[in-house]
């Protein structure tokens, strides 16, 4: 096994496109193993709605990153006191959702630093009843990913706050996350180690029972393809929130000037048919803004720039265009 290094980028969307290009371009007669650490960002999974998964207004204040990876499972938050590690390996069918194989190896090393780590579940790893660690898969031909979280020092009450979710009445298929307890790998240690010792501990420890590990570091032209992957995928709002799953919001509020009862239907991450209901008074018909976000991505700032012209009031009476925006995509 190979261990990649990804110099020390913390660029959530960097470091899942380097990832992915390893899966794709790697010798595939070769396994690897890499680590990467992320700036505060939110990582959905693949087949998830974004929106049932994070507090908009929250991570918008704090440039809290959101990337959807290419695996399954749940929403994680990452930070810098979380590290990720990850398996790139070949399969043969009977590797695929058999957790135990790749989080094994990652228990006997936390068990080994004193950690009373253990798979729980399918693919979770507990100490105390306390999830430290989070797992997912994903494979294509005859390689796979498996890889994972590891809390070794990360701000739980960003966790919270990233992941409380203040839009509701959201309606989809999206595969919602389940919230566990969650707790850090430093609780558990006798003494307090550095993110570095930490993960220098824990590759030692992972290739233990083999040879001397060798350590590969892409070269120039790599570096520009993974970059290349970032910027066609993984910087896009295409794939982080438009590849949600079909989903149907039904927004309401009360407001001196009447009721408003929106129902908001979405495709692909665009507004596919929106209906206006309510006992306001207004001068124009509502189907006008109706038709005219019909087709626009269902994204704050995108909506804005839709009504820019438009005189709210015309439609609805004494009510502010950024009261309606709030309603349309804000939280509760």
């Amino acid at each position: 096994m190979i261990f990649i290094d990804n110099e020390g980028h913390t660029n959530p969307k960097l470091n899942l496109a380097l990832e992915e290009y390893a899966l794709r371009h790697f010798d595939k007669s070769t396994d690897y193993l890499l680590f990467y650490i992320n700036e505060p960002s939110i990582i959905i999974g693949r087949n998830q709605n974004t929106l049932e998964e994070i507090n908009q207004d929250y991570i918008e204040a704090n440039n809290i990153h959101v990337v959807r990876r290419i695996s399954g499972g749940g929403a994680v938050y990452h930070d810098l006191g979380n590290l990720n590690f990850s398996f790139i390996t070949n399969h043969d069918g009977k590797s695929i959702s058999n957790f135990k194989k790749f989080t094994a190896p990652v228990i006997r090393v936390l068990n080994a630093m004193g950690v009373a780590a253990e798979l729980k579940g399918r693919n979770d790893i507990l100490v105390d009843e306390k999830k430290i660690s989070g797992t997912a898969q994903f494979s294509t031909g005859k390689r796979m990913i498996s890889h994972g979280t590891l809390l070794f020092d990360t701000e739980m009450t960003e966790v919270v706050k990233a992941l409380q979710v203040k839009m509701s009445k959201i309606q989809s298929k999206g595969h919602k996350s389940v919230r566990s307890r969650v707790a850090n790998i430093s609780d558990f240690l006798e003494r307090p180690i550095s993110m570095s010792d930490f993960k220098k501990q824990l590759l030692i420890g992972l290739y233990e029972a083999s040879e001397p590990f060798e350590t590969y570091k892409l070269t120039e032209t790599e570096w520009k393809a993974v970059h290349e992957l970032k910027a066609e995928k993984y910087d896009l709002w295409d794939w982080n929130f438009g590849r949600s799953p079909k989903f149907n919001i039904q927004r309401n509020k009360r407001f001196p000037i009447g009721e408003i009862d929106l129902r908001i239907f979405v495709e692909k991450g665009h507004i596919s048919d929106l209906k206006i209901f309510g006992d306001f008074f207004g001068r124009q018909p509502v189907s006008e803004i109706e038709d005219l976000l019909i087709g626009v991505p269902y994204d704050k700032h995108e909506i804005n720039k839709k009504l820019e012209n438009v005189s709210i009031q015309n439609y609805f009476g004494k009510l502010e265009k950024s009261e309606f925006l709030d309603l349309v995509y804000g939280n509760d």
